[in-house]
């Protein structure tokens, strides 16, 4: 099984089309700055089928914000997380003691993309009409690839899709066949793209 998997991660990580997908993180060995295997899992069983990733982005501590950048879920003590961007979706998977935690936004109610880059931590932003997901990026990690994913999930956005079932809101509502934004109050309306400077230093907010 472990064989079959490293040398299934060999292959996604040839055919993909960033080098941001590596071998190495696809086969659970180890995080794209960091020797410690990420999950419990191999981040490339958590794919469906032939599903492969086009990026994968990781972070350490800082895990995944829901609603606000503030309400995160963290992986815990040597764990990362590990991001997957498909042609569908973009899996977000938080390394915990026993089983890995999962957070799944289709790119089909994702209603819009947008980046930041800071000293300390870039960041991907998915809006949907009811939560703001914050997916936290190695500060390491460059521009280009962060900027490159993003365009990726915007090219793979459906102008007047259906509603996705699940308990995590990620759903589009539809009205006259235009999506509409219901208020959420767990939304952080104040974050932007915006970046603070120190020193000529792009300074993020948050601590690691």
């Amino acid at each position: 099984m472990i064989e079959n998997v490293a040398e299934r991660a060999e292959t996604v990580a040839e055919m993909a089309p960033s080098d941001s997908v590596t071998t190495a993180v696809l086969a659970g060995h180890e995080s794209r700055f960091s020797a410690s295997p990420p999950l419990n899992n191999p981040p490339l069983t958590y794919l469906d089928g032939a599903e492969a990733p086009a990026y994968v982005l990781t972070n350490g501590k800082r895990g995944i914000g829901r609603g606000t950048k503030r309400k995160t879920d963290s992986p815990v003590g040597d764990r990362r997380t590990v991001i997957l961007i498909t042609g569908r979706r973009t899996l977000c998977l938080i390394g915990k003691d026993e089983n890995d935690e999962v957070i799944e936004v289709p790119h089909e109610s994702v209603a819009d993309v947008t980046t930041k880059t800071g000293f300390r931590a870039h960041r991907l932003a998915l809006r949907t009409p009811r939560k703001m997901y914050h997916c936290w990026v190695h500060r390491k990690t460059d521009k280009s690839v962060l900027k490159a994913a993003a365009e990726f999930i915007e090219n793979h956005q459906q102008e007047s899709p259906d509603s996705i079932d699940g308990d995590d809101n990620a759903n589009r509502v539809m009205y006259r066949g235009r999506p509409v934004a219901p208020q959420d109050t767990t939304t952080d309306n104040t974050e932007s793209d915006q970046t603070t400077y120190y020193r000529g230093q792009p300074i993020d907010d948050d601590n690691d």
